[in-house]
């Protein structure tokens, strides 16, 4: 995330730039882009409350790809970001969203602003001595009883590590583990942290995610997530 000028060179050539490292799935980055975006939906109506009255911090947002999917059910979402060409162009398309340019370090609010946060496939791009830094800001921001999510890649799946690997802009990518990420939250302050493992199987709808819940607790999925209660 300290790569600035690598990600405003992709910001309008990043779906066709996933596209291309994840083409041996038969899947799209839309795809996996719906599955994340309903998880995070479904977590924070069962931890947190209606998402439609909620404040809702999105870490990391570059050019706000989740925004289109979740603004018809939350609140309000505000998205920060460390590349300001990404920025600009997550305002351009997401008029209703608040965008905010920032250093990738100090988060730009008071404490317990939010009632929730979230960063989707972020952490990686975040130079590992920043971490500890990354969570507890995210910590931070977020109201006491809230909810802190993070979802990343699975460093366990093969096929998640080829298309980390091909993918120009995660060449310098460092994927943390569940239990690695789930560290980080516990020193940061996050309380009642759980875990899940997803996507072992291509799952969007009701039931074959109840398929994928089966498995969540298997290191098999292409990603997981974390999440607790400040």
């Amino acid at each position: 995330m300290d790569d600035k000028s690598e990600f405003d060179a992709y910001r309008t050539t990043y779906k066709d730039t996933v596209n291309q490292s994840i083409s041996f799935s038969g899947l799209d980055v839309d795809f996996f882009t719906k599955v994340k975006a309903v998880r995070l939906l479904d977590l924070l109506r069962e931890k947190v409350g209606d998402p439609r009255d909620l404040s809702v911090l999105d870490v990391g947002c570059g050019v706000g790809t989740y925004h289109p999917l979740l603004g018809a059910d939350i609140g309000t979402i505000t998205g920060i970001d460390p590349s300001l060409e990404c920025v600009m162009e997550g305002q351009s398309k997401n008029p209703n969203v608040d965008y905010r340019h920032y250093d990738g370090g100090h988060v730009p609010f008071p404490d317990d602003t939010f009632d929730a946060s979230f960063a989707i496939c972020v952490m990686h791009h975040v130079p590992p001595q920043q971490w500890p830094t990354f969570s507890r800001e995210m910590v931070r921001v977020t109201r006491p009883g809230g909810l802190v999510i993070v979802f990343e890649h699975n460093p366990f799946n093969p096929l998640t590590r080829r298309a980390v690997n091909t993918c120009p802009f995660d060449a310098d990518a460092v994927l943390l583990t569940k239990s690695q990420t789930t560290r980080h939250f516990q020193s940061a302050g996050l309380k009642d942290i759980e875990g899940r493992y997803i996507l072992t199987i291509p799952a969007l709808s009701k039931f074959p995610r109840r398929v994928d819940d089966v498995f969540g607790g298997i290191p098999l999925g292409a990603q997981y997530f974390v999440c607790g209660h400040p």
